[in-house]
C-alpha cells in the first residue's frame, strides 16, 4: 500500500492506494502526483449521498491539459465501490480514465464491475480513505449549482492544495 496525503481547503485526507489490486491505476495516479498535476485543482462535482469527484478541473471549471494516455479499466480487481473508497472517473468508454477520481460517500454497488461489457465494466477502485473521512463528509455538504454545462459544482471552490506520496 502506498499512502498519499491530500491537502484540501477543507482539511487533510490520507489515502491508501492498492498497487497489488490496481497496479496500472496506482502507477498512473502516482505519476500525476509526482508531476504536481493535482496541485490547485478542485473537487468539481459533489453529489451528497453519492460521491465527490476531482482531479481534472481548475477553479474556473476549465479542464487542465492532460498529456497522458487513458488507462485500461481495472474494475474487475475484486475491490468494491464502498463508502470511503477511491475510484477512477471515466467517460462512457470503459477504458478512458486518466487523472480524474472520486471518493464514494456510500456503498455504490451499481458502480461495481459485473462483466466485460459496456454496461458491466464498472469503475475501478484503487484505494481508500484511511484518515480524514470527516473532511470528505464536509466537502459533501458544500452548496452546489451549475457552472456552464457542468452540474453539481461547488459554489465556493474546494481546492486540492497538494497531493504527496508519503513514504
Amino acid at each position: 500500500m502506498t499512502n498519499v496525503k491530500m491537502e484540501t481547503s477543507k482539511g487533510t485526507i490520507t489515502l491508501a492506494l492498492d498497487a497489488e489490486k490496481a497496479p496500472l491505476t496506482v502507477a498512473n495516479i502516482e505519476a500525476y502526483i509526482k508531476d504536481g498535476f493535482y496541485d490547485g485543482l478542485v473537487f468539481h462535482r459533489v453529489i451528497p449521498n453519492f460521491m465527490i469527484q476531482g482531479g481534472g478541473m481548475n477553479a474556473d471549471m476549465s479542464e487542465k491539459a492532460d498529456k497522458r494516455a487513458p488507462i485500461k479499466n481495472e474494475a474487475n480487481n475484486g475491490l468494491k465501490n464502498d463508502r470511503g473508497t477511491l475510484a477512477m472517473a471515466r467517460t462512457n468508454d470503459p477504458h478512458s480514465a486518466s487523472s480524474q477520481f472520486f471518493i464514494n460517500l456510500k456503498d455504490n454497488d451499481f458502480l461495481n464491475h459485473t462483466s466485460e461489457s459496456a454496461s458491466g465494466w464498472g469503475y475501478a477502485v484503487f484505494g481508500a480513505v484511511v484518515e480524514g473521512m470527516d473532511v470528505v463528509d464536509e466537502i459533501a455538504k458544500v452548496k452546489t449549482g451549475n457552472h456552464g454545462y457542468h452540474g453539481d459544482v461547488p459554489l465556493e471552490p474546494v481546492t486540492i492544495k497538494s497531493m504527496t506520496i508519503v513514504e
